[in-house]
């Protein structure tokens, strides 16, 4: 991996870009939605990750079978719920908030460090509840935006603060299945989200996502 002294930090990057999205404009869906024939999230980590290890799998069912839980009960969408889950994904004791700059896409992604990432990382999540606003940055409060806006933002928040040192695509995961579940909705496929590669500086395609949610949950 190559990093220049000039590579940007794509997380601030990122926290620039969300409030520029039109995010109001992503493809809204009709509620409740019909129970589809199969749970894509189950389906892809007894094939697609168990392909690359059963014990990854394994792990990977047992924290989204906690995403699901807490999301029926309620849990608040916080860095400690996050790492919760985590802990199941990397069967560690302890998944705390990374302490130094993290790469992505072979080091073409930087993201930075700071005392003030775990708190701004939850002020952005909790934007991810029924009601959230758009706007004015994170925390605003303005009109609701459609769930499929909700769950494409959180799911990219995630991925860009890359909060731990290991598995963030898998947390990205669970944090958006989290989010539909949140409205009661399980997708039938879910391999169109987890194996497009996203960029922080990429706006166009952060809407896209939120469409092709819209598009999967419709199926």
């Amino acid at each position: 991996m190559t990093v220049g002294p000039t590579t940007p930090d794509h997380l601030r990057t990122w926290l620039t870009l969300r409030t520029q999205v039109p995010w109001h404009q992503a493809r809204p869906v009709a509620l409740p939605t019909r129970r589809p024939a199969r749970d894509g999230a189950v389906h892809d980590i007894r094939t697609h990750d168990h392909a690359r290890s059963p014990h990854r799998a394994d792990s990977l069912l047992t924290a989204l079978t906690l995403a699901r839980a807490d999301a029926e009960s309620g849990t608040p969408l916080t860095f400690a719920t996050l790492s919760a889950w985590q802990r199941r994904v990397l069967d560690v004791p302890e998944a705390p908030f990374r302490r130094h700059p993290a790469y992505a896409k072979a080091g073409r992604e930087r993201y930075g460090i700071g005392t003030d990432l775990p708190p701004l990382l939850d002020a952005c999540l909790a934007e991810a509840e029924a009601g959230a606003g758009v706007g004015a940055g994170v925390g605003a409060e303005a009109s609701p935006l459609p769930l499929t806006a909700r769950a494409a933002r959180a799911y990219l928040d995630v991925c860009f603060f890359h909060p731990f040192d290991d598995g963030n695509a898998r947390s990205a995961f669970l944090t958006l299945t989290y989010v539909l579940a949140r409205a009661g909705v399980t997708l039938e496929q879910v391999g169109p989200v987890r194996r497009i590669q996203r960029h922080a500086d990429d706006p166009e395609g952060a809407l896209a996502l939120a469409d092709l949610l819209a598009i999967l949950i419709g199926r």
